[in-house]
């Protein structure tokens, strides 16, 4: 009974998604609201989030802020995002690493830095942004980059490692 009964609440949200956005989501983002788990988080009005997004530790995001699907905001060293960014599906943004930590066998500490996307930032894609990063203002990163630096406001950056392309 508790089969159909879920079976038939599925298929009822799933058709209502379908006919208000044209889009079909798993189950989880069927009955989860984006913009509950922003504000839950403490994240600024008109900000939403994935479900399937992690989200550890300090992170801090400003308002009107796109999270796409299956991202990670690694905030256990300082994370902050600002105002109308986008992040798209699959970006990973990190605070730490444990490089030194594996290489000495477990000798060396964690290593922790603040990492800061600015205002009105676009990050494509499956981009990845190291720990102690700062993006500026008005900034694109495309897709598929690994970003290991900083760079200032109204730049175009892409590749592994990325690099300013304006």
């Amino acid at each position: 009974m508790i089969s159909k009964l879920l079976k038939k609440v599925f298929f009822g949200l799933r058709h209502q998604k379908k006919k208000r956005f044209d889009r079909v989501l798993p189950v989880n983002e069927l009955i989860t609201d984006r913009w509950e788990k922003a504000r839950y988080l403490g994240f600024g009005k008109g900000t939403s989030v994935y479900d399937n997004s992690y989200i550890f530790g300090n992170v801090k995001v400003g308002i009107n802020t796109w999270i796409g699907p299956y991202t990670i905001l690694d905030g256990s060293g300082g994370l902050s995002i600002g105002n109308n960014c986008s992040l798209s599906a699959g970006v990973q943004i990190y605070t730490h690493d444990t490089v030194n930590w594996a290489i000495t066998g477990g000798k060396a500490d964690y290593e922790y830095a603040k990492t800061k996307i600015g205002d009105n930032v676009y990050i494509g894609p499956n981009s990845i942004i190291a720990k102690g990063v700062k993006i500026g203002n008005g900034c694109i990163i495309g897709a598929n980059s690994f970003v290991n630096k900083s760079f200032p406001d109204d730049s175009k950056i892409a590749g592994t490692p990325a690099k300013k392309i304006n």
